[in-house]
């Protein structure tokens, strides 16, 4: 009863509170209610439970129609049972929970050591109601053997009763990930489509920046979803596999004005100290690492499992004082929306040529960055995936210095030459989110897209950067607008990823994408 208050909200409603009401002179001890509670049930058969319940519920609900998850503890007849029955009918679930007699004895003398007027057992057990209590198993929906299993097992069972937490494979979760090195435009496309979603679930690190177009200048998210503000009523979610830098995130919480009622962030989820950071600066920059110390605090995730709360060991954001307020289990909000039929987008960060195990070792990241990754980062079963949204740009690009190979590289004066773009706009938002260093940027790599079709199945693809064909396209809000150029582009996308090409971004704005979504 106490986890169904605390997780679902239930109300309680006692029958010895409903006692008291018809017959109030009586003592509030357990021998006179069980004596009071006798008398209405020799009276009525136990239809007065159900009329007392039906009043307790109009009470909760004064001046609406009454909804909600009620539990009523507890029943003593078959009678109280079918009166709730006849006032709720398929809405009633009766759960029987019972114990060996040893087990449910020292319960009871357990409780009964701070209550001086308490009876016997025994005394207890020579009552005629509370002996013919087991009855009771022979007209429940379940019955629970609660000396066999542990308080939150018997909530599962019950839960699953009343269809609490999914059951059925429902597909509500969109998975928004970077088919090429990241920097595709993630943030611009979430930022268009995350209105239309309850729940935003990020996860990742702070060595990925998205951002979205706002005025006066653009928001950039490290670690909140990048729908954050586009979907101020969704709910936020850090999932098990985020790994965070807390002084970060605590400036992201503050600046988008963000509480607790609204974030909740794993408490598995791995946290980043100023020596990891420190360290991946001094280690990784023969491969243009963001230096944010994910790698190091992912690895520490891994190696300080033996040692855990030790110097240098594990650190978890459930052992950081400062995320206490937002901590919360991923898997319960995850289920929770899945049984209300809430629409879920998570968003990747980075891309899937950086994949830990896919990219080009060893110029990759510390995670898998496909859509599997994703999941198991988030904890979100492949069943629930509805669609699959793979970002790639017309032209990727990887972070400047040593960072790995890409397909036929030219510099940002042809980008130029070729759209008609002024190159000093170029130069300056060609520049990471994260470090603020000039990218590098290469010809579409039609062999590496290939790939992370194969490696994520995407159900669609979004393109973005179209302006980089031509500059005209930022005119364009309807497909056909477009440059024939980008047309045919566009066709060979899809005849080679046999996915349609569902959103296009011809500037960075969210108002600028041509949507040809049929969802």
């Amino acid at each position: 009863m106490r986890l169904l208050k605390d997780r679902y909200g239930a109300k309680i409603i006692k029958t010895r509170e409903l006692i008291l009401k018809k017959a109030p002179k009586i003592k509030p001890e357990r021998k006179a209610l069980q004596l009071a509670g006798q008398k209405l049930d020799n009276k009525d058969g136990g239809a007065w439970v159900g009329e007392a319940l039906q009043r307790a519920i109009d009470n909760y609900a004064t001046g609406q129609t009454p909804k909600g998850l009620y539990v009523v503890d507890s029943v003593r007849i078959p009678g109280q049972i079918e009166a709730i029955r006849r006032a709720y009918g398929a809405e009633v679930h009766h759960i029987h929970l019972t114990a060996t007699d040893e087990e449910l004895r020292k319960r009871y003398e357990a409780r009964s050591k701070e209550d001086d007027e308490a009876i016997s057992y025994d005394e207890l057990k020579r009552n005629r109601t509370e002996r013919q209590i087991e009855q009771l198993a022979e007209v429940a929906d379940i019955v629970v053997s609660t000396d066999r299993c542990s308080e939150e097992a018997v909530l599962v069972r019950a839960t699953a009763l009343l269809n609490l937490y999914p059951r059925s494979n429902d597909a509500l979760v969109d998975v928004l990930i970077g088919g090429q090195f990241g920097s595709e435009g993630k943030g611009n496309i979430v930022g268009h489509i995350a209105p239309e979603y309850d729940l935003l679930v990020r996860v990742g690190g702070p060595n990925a920046g998205h951002q979205v177009y706002a005025e006066p200048r653009p928001e950039k998210y490290y670690h909140l979803p990048s729908g954050t503000q586009r979907a101020p009523n969704a709910k936020l979610l850090l999932g098990p596999g985020a790994v965070i830098y807390p002084k970060k995130l605590l400036e992201e919480i503050a600046e988008h004005k963000i509480d607790a009622e609204r974030l909740t962030i794993d408490p598995r989820a791995m946290i980043i100290t100023d020596a990891d950071r420190e360290e991946e600066a001094k280690r990784f920059g023969s491969i243009s690492s963001t230096a944010q110390g994910v790698g190091i605090a992912s690895a520490r995730k891994m190696t300080g499992r033996s040692d855990y709360k030790e110097e240098r060991a594990a650190f978890l954001a459930r052992d950081c004082e400062v995320l206490q307020p937002y901590l919360g289990s991923a898997r319960q909000i995850l289920a929770g929306a899945i049984v209300a039929g809430q629409r879920i987008l998570l968003e990747g960060t980075q891309g899937t040529g950086l994949s830990l195990h896919h990219g080009d070792y060893p110029h990759v990241t510390t995670r898998d960055t496909t859509v599997s990754g994703c999941l198991a980062d988030a904890g979100i079963a492949p069943s629930n995936v509805r669609k699959i949204i793979m970002v790639c740009r017309t032209y990727p690009i990887r972070v400047g210095g040593p960072s790995g190979p890409m397909a036929h590289e030219v510099d940002m004066a042809e980008i130029h030459r070729r759209s008609g773009i002024p190159l000093e706009e170029l130069e300056k938002n060609e520049r990471t989110t994260t470090t603020d260093r000039p990218r590098r940027i290469a010809e579409f790599d039609w062999v590496q897209f290939r790939d992370s079709v194969q490696l994520n199945g995407p159900t669609d693809i979004a393109l973005t950067f179209v302006d980089y064909f031509d500059v005209n396209n930022r005119k364009a809000f309807r497909f056909e607008q477009l440059s024939q150029e980008t047309i045919s582009f566009v066709e060979e996308i899809e005849r080679i990823s046999g996915r349609p090409v569902s959103l296009l971004s011809t500037d960075f704005n969210w108002r600028n994408v041509v949507d040809r979504r049929a969802w």
